[in-house]
């Protein structure tokens, strides 16, 4: 577990965050840029002390102010993986990990180099310096360098920010087989909600310095502080499935989804993967009634659990047997539909407007 309640005033800006979140897994401080990702992230790394408060991990405190205990960056055992990567212009990257390794100081290795540049697709560039590397290969020796020095938590600042989308396409099939394979803690600051999607197991939400909601992501995605936040286009449905029927020649996958089934874009996901998927809002459909003679792949029946109006016309909450759907749509059609809690309803998408990557949980 990852506990934090800490304050910290500085000029212009106060942050006030609490939070405790399962480890090992990826906890995501996500939200808009100012909100305090970059602060928190620093007072759990020991760089920024707090005003008051703490900082757990399982059982060692971190920071604990009122017990005058402040145990400094280098003894907390902690990697920290930076926005510009910050390797060292005279090493090569060889010797850019080999400092990471000596880092480690005797602590039991539960990451082997070999083994790490292998995954991290790194024995191309060993001989190479850092101003001979693209910006993502310099964030993946960051990456294997933090990792190298054995730590018992790993943050990562936004590591895909400075990197165009072709250069993070790059570098996140890394991070996930970074989390798939280590039951390594890991804090990941990202303003990406994709980011958050591929790689996080915990999302804890900021703005204005505060946390206004935390928790897995899927039960995230329902969270209207979130969708607040990530506004009309980009809220939707997190759900997480098993494939229980491989792709087709078209890449379509058959999913498992509480007591029915849904068909998704998965290229290359076997059968028996567990899957997480997104579906936006703005891409379903709601019908009163079963629709026939449609291209829409999935309709899935369920029941209203909530109407909710906004700004943008109405978010409507469907169970479909287990797992809530949203479908945002106009105020004109909630009016034609007289949708209300308890009437029955179908929710349909299209294969292409799903959103999903492979995702196994923590010790599975």
């Amino acid at each position: 577990m990852l506990a934090v309640n800490v304050r910290k005033a500085r000029p212009g800006f106060t942050l006030e965050a609490q939070f405790a979140a399962p480890t090992p897994g990826v906890i995501a401080l996500f939200g808009p840029s100012g909100s305090g990702k970059t602060t928190l992230v620093n007072l759990i790394s020991g760089l920024l002390a707090p005003d008051q408060g703490y900082v757990r991990l399982g059982d060692a405190a971190l920071t604990e102010t009122a017990a005058g205990i402040d145990v400094p960056p280098e003894r907390r055992h902690i990697g920290y993986v930076f926005q510009d990567a910050r390797l060292f212009p005279h090493l090569s990257v060889l010797g850019n990990l080999r400092y990471g390794a000596r880092r480690a100081r005797g602590r039991a290795a539960f990451v082997a180099f070999d083994e790490l540049v292998a995954l991290l697709g790194l024995a191309p560039l060993l001989a190479r310096r850092p101003h001979q590397l693209s910006g993502g290969e310099r964030q993946r020796v960051a990456l294997g360098r933090a990792l190298l020095s054995q730590p018992r938590l790993l943050l990562l600042d936004e590591p895909l920010a400075a990197l165009d989308a072709a250069r993070r396409e790059e570098v996140l099939p890394y991070l996930e087989a970074l989390r798939d394979r280590y039951a390594l803690p890991m804090v990941y600051v990202s303003h990406q909600f994709e980011e958050v999607l591929r790689l996080a197991t915990h999302l804890v939400l900021l703005q204005g310095g505060r946390v206004l909601a935390h928790g897995p992501v899927s039960a995230m995605s329902l969270d209207p502080a979130l969708q607040a936040v990530l506004g009309p286009d980009l809220s939707g449905t997190v759900l997480e499935g098993v494939v229980s029927r491989a792709q087709g020649p078209d890449d379509t996958a058959e999913l498992r989804l509480g007591a029915g089934t849904l068909q998704a874009s998965l290229p290359g996901v076997p059968a028996g993967a567990r899957v997480r998927l997104q579906v936006l809002a703005r891409d379903v459909i709601l019908a009163t009634q079963p629709v026939q003679g449609l291209s829409v792949r999935n309709a899935l029946p369920g029941t209203v659990r909530e109407v909710r109006s906004d700004q943008f016309g109405a978010l409507v909450t469907v169970d479909v047997g287990g797992a809530q759907v949203l479908a945002r749509i106009s105020r004109r059609a909630l009016a034609a539909l007289a949708l209300k809690p308890g009437d029955a309803a179908w929710c349909l998408f299209k294969v292409i407007s799903t959103r999903g990557h492979t995702f196994r949980l923590p010790g599975s």
